[in-house]
């Protein structure tokens, strides 16, 4: 009997090597314009490999000149001036300039529904936000991440596969394995840490994800400082309560920076070639939740949270979705009023911005969305990380607008897209859940399951009710 292979001693931590930073910095660099051509010849002739492809960490790690040789590489990145950048300011005040449509203070009427406030304003202002509202947008964002839940990370073709083997496309519902055939899942297996807990044959309440833990952190966040927090402020809650193997890739980047002594903004600007992916866009929910009418302030909020992992259209994913978000806390009825108030807050020459306008225009001009997918993976696939948020921007964009405010096809044409499917799917189901306005006006079959459960390693909120958290915001929403 032969004996089994020495196992290596080294860590693979996913997200930090320097050996894989490299290769996703000189991608960001190609799409930035920034002249990378000798430093990719140095990387290679050296040895040095492309990023991976779907996994956060290559396999075996690199030797310890490379590693140095990739801090080098690194740095002489981050020093090259992008072309791009006079449209893409980081700095909120910049980027109120660059918006000649930005959103201003909301109405006078109160935009919320407290004991002493009534449930809608007089003289046809705008509407209130009620806990019933935001007891939807939770349950929406939870059922929308967890459908996209067991196929994050498959490629396009495997989603659709594996949905129509149960004759569940498009997706109206959980994916489930009864019925797949053994060479199907062979060839697209599940997500390895997710299908025991989300398909249809296993859901047992709202499984732990970090798109409902920012959440949480925020509620956490606006609880302990209020809506004058700083981003000081969330990387101190960050320390003090999330687990730092929560975190993924921009955010793991800047938890590692903070343990360092490094201070925000720098954060999320030093060795981070993740800081325009999605990650601050899945974090913006509250901060529109809490700000009914009034974009400007939920877009402004969302900025501080971002700019601790974020830059440029990383940013702007969170300001443009805490903006739609608001509006509809707020009591816009329309999603497509929803998408444009979130593109007011973001500058209109930025490539958010444009990856915005492509999925909205696809969404209209295609009548079947898998020719919308289609047409948005062949002007992303090729070019972007199936986490980076500008793909992503696109691709919720038109699942909204082709989904007309409906629940199911909002989060059916989220996950169906494929690239981030439990982030879209959370975002979707989020800005659904405030159109459809209660619980009760979201499809049973999406809501049940949920248990009115929640789990997750934020401390205070493990098994939580979404009523509860509902309850909760609202009462952040009251406040000042």
């Amino acid at each position: 009997m032969s004996a089994a292979p020495p196992r290596d001693p080294r860590v693979r931590l996913t997200w930090v090597q320097p050996e894989d930073l490299v290769g996703h910095e000189l991608r960001q660099a190609a799409q930035d314009g920034r002249d990378a051509r000798e430093i990719e010849e140095r990387w290679y002739a050296a040895g040095g490999s492309p990023a991976p492809d779907r996994a956060g960490a290559s396999e075996p790690p690199a030797p310890p000149r490379l590693r140095a040789l990739a801090g080098e590489l690194l740095d002489e990145l981050a020093a090259l001036d992008s072309p791009l950048a006079v449209d893409e300011p980081t700095d909120l005040d910049a980027i109120v300039a660059a918006c000649p449509h930005w959103p201003g203070p909301p109405e006078s009427a109160p935009a919320v529904a407290g004991r002493d406030r009534p449930p809608t304003a007089g003289g046809g202002r705008t509407p209130a936000v009620t806990p019933s509202r935001l007891h939807a947008a939770w349950l929406g964002r939870a059922a929308g991440c967890l459908l996209g839940k067991p196929v994050e990370k498959l490629p396009l073709t495997g989603i659709r596969a594996l949905a129509r083997a149960t004759g569940n496309w498009p997706l109206t519902s959980w994916f489930t394995a009864r019925g797949v055939p053994a060479e199907l899942l062979a060839a697209h297996p599940w997500n390895r840490r997710s299908a025991p807990t989300s398909l249809a044959e296993n859901i047992d309440g709202m499984p732990e994800d970090d798109d409902l833990n920012y959440p949480l952190l925020t509620l956490l966040l606006l609880q302990r400082h209020g809506r004058s927090f700083t981003t000081a402020d969330l990387a101190r809650l960050w320390l003090d309560e999330l687990p730092a193997g929560r975190t993924f890739t921009a955010e793991r980047i800047a938890y590692g920076h903070l343990l360092a002594g490094v201070e925000p903004p720098e954060t999320a600007r030093r060795r981070n070639p993740f800081r325009e992916w999605i990650g601050a866009q899945i974090r913006a929910d509250v901060h529109g939740w809490t700000h009914p009418g009034d974009p400007a302030g939920a877009a402004a909020q969302a900025h501080r949270d971002a700019v601790l992992t974020h830059t440029g259209n990383g940013v702007y994913g969170a300001m443009f979705t805490a903006a739609a978000l608001a509006v509809a806390a707020g009591g816009e009825s329309d999603v497509h009023g929803c998408l444009a108030a979130g593109l007011r807050v973001v500058p209109p020459h930025s490539r958010y911005a444009r990856a915005v306008r492509l999925g909205i225009e696809t969404a209209r001009t295609e009548g079947e969305f898998d020719a919308v997918v289609d047409r948005l993976h062949a002007a992303y696939a090729d070019t972007h990380h199936w986490v980076h948020v500008l793909p992503n921007a696109a691709l919720l964009a038109a699942a909204l607008t082709h989904a007309d405010g409906d629940f199911t096809r909002s989060v059916g044409n989220a996950v169906s897209g494929g690239w981030d499917t439990d982030s879209n799917g959370a975002t979707a189901g989020s800005l659904a859940g405030l159109l459809a306005g209660t619980p009760d006006a979201l499809p049973h079959h999406w809501t049940a399951p949920l248990k009115n459960r929640l789990a997750t390693s934020v401390p205070g909120f493990d098994r939580i009710g979404f009523d509860a958290l509902a309850a909760l915001t609202h009462q952040e929403a009251l406040r000042p």
